[in-house]
This record gives C-alpha cells, structure tokens and sequence, in this order.
C-alpha cells in the first residue's frame, strides 16, 4: 500500500507543477501590453464603441466616441488576453458602407464590412494566442 501512495504522491507533485507552470504562464500574458489600431470609415456613423484597456479581459469597458469625424482612427494600449473591440453604430436605417479594422504591428486581426447600422470588429488578443 505505501508505494501506491508515494506513487499517488508523486503525481499529485507533478500536476502541482504543471499547475503552476500553467498559471505563471496565465499570470505573465495577462500582465503582457500590446498597442492596437482601430480604424472606422463609411458615412452616417452616430458612435464609435471601442476597447480602451480598461475593465478586465471578460468585461471589457468600452469607450464611445460621439459624431466621430470620418476617417476615424485610434490607436490604444490593451493588456493581456483583453479582446480589440471596436463597434461603429448608426442611427441611419441605410448606413451605407460601414467598415472597421483591428491592426496589430502592421497586419490586420480583424475587418468587417457592411451596410448594416452595427458592424463590428472584435479579434483574438495576439497575447498566447
């Protein structure tokens, strides 16, 4: 019986350890910073909702911009797994080509386009991912 329990013993150190390497690594890439950019074009947009780095990764706070002047870009500072959001609203049943970018270090995460009065753009966190 005692070789099985040193056994038992020994496997629960070693998940111990993967454990903790595991939640160093979690620990690191939520502490990591990564600049995004968001750009919006189209007309007749009435709000921009956006991803600041504010709030936490599950329940980001976005920010608005009201009657933003088009071309509209911004370029913020997110951390961790913290999604890039970025949501162009209109009020206009016929928006008309509304688009919206997430840029990450020259390459694009994310792009929609449409002539829809909400089109959104929200991309993995390039932290781990």
């Amino acid at each position: 019986m005692f070789p099985l329990a040193a056994a038992l013993a020994l496997s629960l150190s070693a998940c111990s350890e993967a454990e903790k390497k595991a939640v160093d690594a979690v620990d690191k890439a939520i502490d990591e910073t990564y600049e995004v950019t968001y750009e919006v074009t189209g007309k007749n947009i009435d709000e921009i909702q956006f991803a600041s780095g504010k709030g936490s990764a599950s329940n980001p706070k976005l920010e608005k911009v009201v009657k933003p002047e088009l071309p509209w870009k911004k370029t913020v500072t997110l951390r961790g797994i913290m999604p890039p959001t970025v949501v162009p609203i209109s009020t206009d049943p016929i928006a008309g080509d509304v688009a919206c970018k997430v840029i990450h270090k020259g390459k694009v995460l994310k792009e929609s386009t449409g002539d829809k009065v909400v089109t959104g753009c929200i991309a993995i966190s390039p932290i781990g991912g």
